[in-house]
């Protein structure tokens, strides 16, 4: 029994190589390294002095031929792309023909594509086939890692998807060289657990992957800077509320210790109000115990003034007590024994107002 991997493997496979794309998808329909550059520049150079010979069948002075001579070869180019005139002619030693695939003239035929033996597909500068190996078609796009596996009713609909794209898709015509491949497949069919990959497709998610986890380190890093900042900022934001928080406590209690001292200023002067409304009522009540004697007057003797007229009577009576004492007369004194003691008449002149 055949090995499944070994029949995958037994099918040629070119990758791609600069723009050689013509190349690959020529050896990847035949099967085998039967064209090199150097032999599609051949047939290259080979249609361009055809076409410079019709040109010059309309006279070699004439301003066609010598615009056609200054202008590049239309069938290669110094990147490695070719013609499909070069594809044709170089199939065309196969004997193998191209046909267009939607062209009136095929599409007239209404032929399944299974049926069909291979294809060449192209778009803009780009080359691939798609080829039948035993019972099974097989996607040999140089642009893949290895070989493509496509089921039968798969293949329809990926030529119309190709066509969408604006894939020109041509029709292989005549009978291929026989290969390895095609003889061990038609024994054995494959399965294809895993479908290639686009080469640098691996590289580029590894690279792109790589990206990633460096924009997110530096996302994480920025972010950490973030907090960092917004913790400081946090720090200084409540520093500056304890401060706020202290002037205003500050603020409060110097409020409360003047409130205080106005509650004690009113209670002090309303003791003080209260002590001198008592003393009033003790003057009044001494006032009315003196007797009827001051009842009509007016207005009622307070006890200070009670008690400056009781020093007054009491310093008169100790003058008149002194006044009757004999004076010694002074030697030193220049009025003699002749003078009086002031008292006297002070004394002779408060008599009457007692």
């Amino acid at each position: 029994m055949f090995d499944r991997k070994l029949n995958m493997d037994s099918i040629f496979h070119e990758k791609q190589e600069g723009s050689l794309c013509a190349q690959h998808c020529l050896n990847n329909l035949l099967q085998g390294e039967y064209f090199t550059p150097v032999d599609l520049s051949s047939i290259a150079h080979q249609l361009d002095e055809e076409e410079r010979m019709r040109m010059a069948e309309g006279g070699m002075a004439s301003e066609e031929y010598r615009t056609f001579l200054q202008q590049p070869s239309g069938n290669m180019d110094d990147s490695g792309f070719f013609s499909i005139q070069v594809i044709s002619n170089a199939l065309r030693v196969w004997g193998l023909e191209l046909i267009l695939f939607n062209s009136r003239e095929y599409q007239s035929l209404m032929i399944n594509p299974i049926n069909e033996k291979a294809f060449i597909c192209n778009y803009k500068e780009h080359w691939f086939t798609i080829r039948k190996l035993g019972q099974q078609w097989f996607n040999l796009n140089s642009l893949l890692t290895g070989p493509e596996l496509i089921s039968d009713t798969y293949l329809a609909l990926f030529l119309a998807q190709l066509q969408l794209e604006g894939y020109s898709i041509f029709v292989i015509r005549g009978n291929l060289p026989e290969c390895e491949a095609e003889q061990i497949l038609g024994i054995m069919r494959v399965h294809q657990q895993q479908r290639p990959k686009l080469i640098g497709e691996d590289e580029a998610q590894t690279s792109a992957g790589r990206s990633a986890a460096q924009s997110q380190a530096d996302m994480t890093f920025a972010v950490e800077d973030e907090v960092v900042d917004e913790d400081e900022e946090l720090k200084k934001a409540l520093a500056l509320s304890r401060q706020d928080i202290d002037v205003e406590d500050e603020e409060a209690d110097l409020r409360r210790a003047i409130q205080l001292s106005m509650q004690g200023a009113v209670m002090s002067n309303k003791s003080s109000e209260s002590e001198m409304g008592n003393m009033k009522l003790a003057s009044q009540a001494a006032g009315s115990s003196t007797g009827g004697q001051r009842a009509g007057q007016n207005e009622a003797l307070t006890a200070e003034e009670l008690r400056k007229r009781r020093q007054a009577y009491f310093d008169r009576q100790q003058q008149q007590a002194q006044s009757n004492i004999p004076q010694q007369p002074d030697p030193k004194s220049s009025g003699g024994s002749g003078s009086m003691n002031p008292g006297s008449e002070e004394d002779q002149q408060q008599k009457p107002s007692q």
